[in-house]
């Protein structure tokens, strides 16, 4: 008998104890009828992909656009902190992902990020 078959055969041996019949409660090995379960497929054939758009698809396009995007801007769309979107844009928009970032500043404005070619990688 190899060791596999005898965990089986260990397993199979062991029983849960039943309650007693004097406090009315079910086995705990009893089936209880269940809710007809959904399949895998169905759940997703329902959604369209469309709504698979992330965070950073969201940011991205803000900063595609012929205005840019403020910090404010961004924070307002992510639900993150200021330090949060400054740290995506110099790492993830710049570094990773390869793009010139460029800021503008326009007097009594606040600063205005923009995306522009891709410089590397």
């Amino acid at each position: 008998m190899t060791v596999v078959q005898a965990r089986i055969a260990t397993k199979a041996k062991k029983t849960t104890p039943s309650l007693s019949v004097k406090t009315g409660k079910s086995k705990p090995n009893e089936k209880h009828p269940s809710k007809p379960s959904t399949t895998l497929q169905a759940a997703t054939e329902s959604k369209p992909h469309a709504a698979n758009v992330t965070k950073h698809d969201h940011i991205r396009s803000l900063l595609s656009r012929r205005e840019g995007a403020t910090i404010p801007e961004i924070m307002k769309v992510t639900d993150w902190q200021q330090h949060s979107v400054r740290g995506f844009l110099a790492g993830t928009v710049k570094k990773k992902l390869g793009n010139k970032l460029t800021s503008s500043k326009v007097d009594g404005e606040l600063r205005r990020y923009r995306i522009g070619t891709s410089w590397g990688r």
